[in-house]
């Protein structure tokens, strides 16, 4: 299993101009709606390019941690109706498999509509909840592993454009981010250095 993820070794060298990804740019249904599809894609590339082969075994992570103090159990009311104590690799397989079947399911994620169901927003709120346990995984267990591949860049951004997203429309419960809170504290902290900074310089070029 990888070291445990120290903030204070991520690498700062990460865009900070995402903004105009974060805020609303159309309905807020369909603004979710085509961002959560974005985001599972962008998992799904990061998953492939990221864990590598034998990275997350059944041996090197044989529960679905995210560090010492978060331990995530599986149910999906369909094939696990209860919840279950999976390896972290089989958990993140039917957790993506479960996703991209909400993602298929044209009365979830209408194409040729803005029908969204009553309680899309609380389906919009699991699928993100859900996505940020494999991130706090990865983080936690896999991190030092994905920096000697070169590929903590990669992450972090991903994370950064998911996590801000996510902060914006109030998408994952404030318990839930435990396992990263000093992560997301870093980045909230650069950002809002970041965006002082270019009103200054803003201000200064005026």
């Amino acid at each position: 299993m990888g070291k445990r993820f120290d903030v204070s070794t991520c690498p700062t060298a990460m865009p900070t101009n995402l903004g105009h990804w974060i805020t609303l740019q159309a309905d807020l249904n369909e603004w979710l709606s085509v961002n959560t599809i974005d985001f599972f894609n962008e998992m799904s590339l990061m998953l492939g390019s990221l864990l590598e082969d034998e990275m997350c075994t059944s041996k090197t992570c044989p529960e679905m941690r995210a560090g010492p103090k978060f331990k995530y159990m599986w149910a999906d009311k369909v094939k696990y109706k209860k919840p279950v104590n999976l390896c972290a690799s089989e958990y993140i397989d039917c957790l993506m498999t479960w996703v991209e079947s909400q993602l298929d399911d044209e009365e979830i994620f209408p194409i040729n509509s803005n029908n969204f169901p009553k309680d899309f927003a609380k389906i919009i709120k699991t699928i993100f909840r859900r996505l940020f346990r494999v991130y706090a995984h990865l983080y936690h267990h896999h991190f030092k592993q994905i920096e000697q591949g070169s590929g903590d860049v990669h992450l972090n951004t991903a994370f950064k454009h998911f996590i801000l997203f996510a902060l914006q429309f109030e998408l994952i419960p404030e318990n839930e981010l435990g396992p990263l809170e000093h992560l997301i504290k870093h980045l909230l902290d650069k950002s809002s250095k970041a965006s002082v900074s270019k009103i200054n310089e803003s201000k200064s070029n005026s």
